[in-house]
This record gives C-alpha cells, structure tokens and sequence, in this order.
C-alpha cells in the first residue's frame, strides 16, 4: 500500500514540475542607457530566456534615463536590475545576469532545464 502511495507522490511532483515548465513568465529588466554593462546583462538574459524559457516569457527593458519615475514603481536602486514579476514568488536580480546557473535558479528554472538535458 504505501508503495501506492509513493508512486502517487512522485506523479504529483513530476505534474507540477510539469505545469511550472509551462508557466508564463514576465519580466523586466532595469537599465541605464547603452552602458556596456546594461548590455551585456541583457545580452546575458535574452540567451538565458531563449534557452530556459522560449515562447513563453515577455521582456521589459526600462531605461531609466528615459523613463526615470518607473524606478519607483519596483524600487530600483541599481542598474542593471531584473525584476520577476510572474509567476510568484517575485524576484530581483542585479548585475549583467553573467551567472546563468543563479538567474536559472532564482527563477525557479534551473531543476526544468536540468529534466530536458537529460
């Protein structure tokens, strides 16, 4: 009986990692002009979206020196900043987004893109 239950317990993991690899995700990504840094961290999460996340995210990118009060509406103190918005929880990430395995894991990716590796 309780390998019944086992099973039961793995089928219910294994569909909710499932309906997490199909979730919508919405981000924005907070920069200050064309500065080499504010480039490469969006150069940095396009490769990661694209690899992680195709056909199934919506990029913001804010420069601040345009649009200087939506630093506001997310707090931002730093450039570049990517805030996650959807899906919770919320997340905040700054720098040029080098780390991809942090950025993967702080978007709740990285156990979804290790499952299609292998």
């Amino acid at each position: 009986m309780k390998k019944k239950r086992k099973v039961s317990e793995t089928s219910r993991f294994e569909k909710a990692l499932s309906g997490k690899a199909k979730e919508h995700y919405v981000l924005r990504l907070y920069i200050a002009g064309t500065s080499p840094r504010s480039m490469r961290a969006l150069s940095n999460l396009k490769e990661v979206c694209e690899a992680a996340l195709r056909g199934r995210y919506h990029l913001e990118v804010i420069d601040l020196y345009q649009q200087p009060a939506l630093a506001e509406v997310d707090q931002i103190l730093a450039t570049p900043t990517l805030v996650k918005r959807r899906p919770p929880p919320p997340r905040r990430f700054i720098g040029d987004m080098s780390d991809k395995l942090k950025i993967l894991a702080g978007l709740d990716l990285q156990q979804i893109t290790a499952n299609a590796t292998t």
